[in-house]
């Protein structure tokens, strides 16, 4: 069986081959052809990874044209009966991608499947997860959640991760699809840079009638946010950048919930902002992280204006 294996490079040139590395020592009744897309890094990450891995094939772009639409640029070449989009800080382990073929296979409906994700010290990553909502958002940053347990959040703590289920999305560094699911739905939106491509693609999977899956026995090493700092300042608290984030959410709501969704989600986040900064004052946890939440509320309102309500991207 072909897999087709997808990786987007982006200033990450010895994560980009440690990635290959775990990625070629994978064992298994299978055949890999792989693709990098190369998206303008300014580290060497082409001449090393061309220089170690001279039989992939190494798509060099001009350009940085963003995480979703670099993985789309493989689609016209790729072969395999299943597409396996890796990002280059996950390292898989060598049975990681012969039980994903496996579960697959046991699970004709399974259109799409996630791994177990762990830091390098061990530690669980959110790894199978609800589908955001404006609602859920707010209540997780407000701390209402913790008041109102019935609330599915993104990052749900009622997930058991020690059990492979079915679930909403799953990230995308380490993401199995179906070719067919590919063919019928297709891969990215362009219209995201960075960040929900994913969340919007397991969208549209689901809305088509397939599942979208989190396997326990498939574990991947992935350390997060590494391209991310070429990009922009990144949040300490999401490890993602603020900009890019504010504008993909305000992306995905605007196309899969409407316009009303999308303001709906403005309304909240800006309150949960609002709410956020009068806890900070009341205790007192000085005026850097008020002053972020406001920034966050101005962010909001460009963006908006940016993107012409939500309905393009601003790269």
């Amino acid at each position: 069986m072909l897999i087709s294996v997808i990786l987007v490079s982006y200033n990450t040139a010895e994560m980009s081959i440690d990635s290959l590395d775990c990625l070629f020592r994978s064992e298994g009744d299978f055949e890999l052809e792989v693709f990098v897309i190369d998206n303008a890094s300014k580290d060497n990450s082409v001449d090393l990874i061309s220089s170690k891995y001279p039989n992939i094939t190494l798509i060099e772009n001009e350009n940085n044209v963003g995480f979703g639409r670099a993985n789309n640029q493989a689609l016209p070449h790729i072969k395999g009966y299943f597409v396996l989009l890796l990002n280059t800080d996950a390292f898989v382990e060598k049975d990681s991608i012969q039980k994903s073929i496996d579960y697959m296979n046991n699970n004709p409906r399974c259109g799409l499947l996630g791994a177990r994700l762990l830091s390098r010290n061990g530690e669980l990553q959110p790894s199978c997860r609800y589908f955001p909502t404006p609602f859920n958002l707010f209540a997780e940053r407000t701390g209402l959640a913790t008041l109102v347990p019935y609330i599915k959040l993104v990052d749900d703590p009622h997930f058991n991760q020690e059990l492979t289920q079915e679930c909403d999305w799953v990230p995308g560094c380490y993401y199995m699809v179906r070719k067919e699911v590919v063919n019928t739905v297709g891969l990215f939106d362009p219209l995201y840079f960075l960040y929900s491509e994913e969340v919007d693609h397991c969208f549209s999977v689901k809305k088509a009638g397939w599942d979208v899956a989190y396997c326990a026995d498939v574990k991947v090493v992935h350390i997060g946010g590494e391209s991310a700092k070429s990009v922009g300042t990144i949040s300490m608290v999401s490890r993602q950048v603020p900009h890019l984030q504010i504008e993909s959410e305000l992306l995905y709501f605007r196309k899969n919930h409407g316009l009303v969704g999308m303001i709906s989600h403005l309304i909240f986040s800006n309150s949960a902002d609002i709410i956020q900064s009068l806890k900070d004052l009341v205790r007192m946890r000085g005026w850097d992280k008020i002053k972020y939440n406001f920034n966050r509320i101005i962010a909001f309102w460009q963006i908006l204006y940016k993107t012409d309500f939500a309905t393009r991207s601003t790269r």
